[in-house]
């Protein structure tokens, strides 16, 4: 098959899987422990998508200026600044350690 084949099915299906949302009765949504799993969820899956963009470079792992900069936003995190200044803290590591020639 060939990737557009592959690429209009993964399409397809987020779509589908979107439209299944709808169909949820409401009751089942407000149940506090459906709340507390769907936030466990999303931290999870949020938490899993920054380590991969953090340590993978293609197939392989790689310990580059990313970790660096992910290290110091979890340290301005738990310091408990505010979003944007965590965003510019890691993207200033990362440029500052990629100067020093770690990439």
């Amino acid at each position: 098959m060939s990737l557009w084949i592959w690429l209009l099915m993964a399409c397809a299906f987020a779509y589908a899987w979107k439209l299944v949302g709808y169909f949820v009765p409401a009751k089942l949504l407000e149940n506090p422990r459906m709340s507390r799993v769907a936030g466990t969820m999303t931290i999870g899956l949020l938490a899993s998508l920054t380590v991969v963009n953090a340590v993978a470079s293609g197939q392989s792992l790689a310990a580059d200026a990313r970790l660096g900069a992910l290290f110091a936003a979890a340290v301005a995190l738990a310091l408990r600044a505010p979003f944007l200044v965590v965003v510019v803290v890691g993207a200033a590591t990362a440029a500052v350690l990629r100067m020093l020639g770690w990439n």
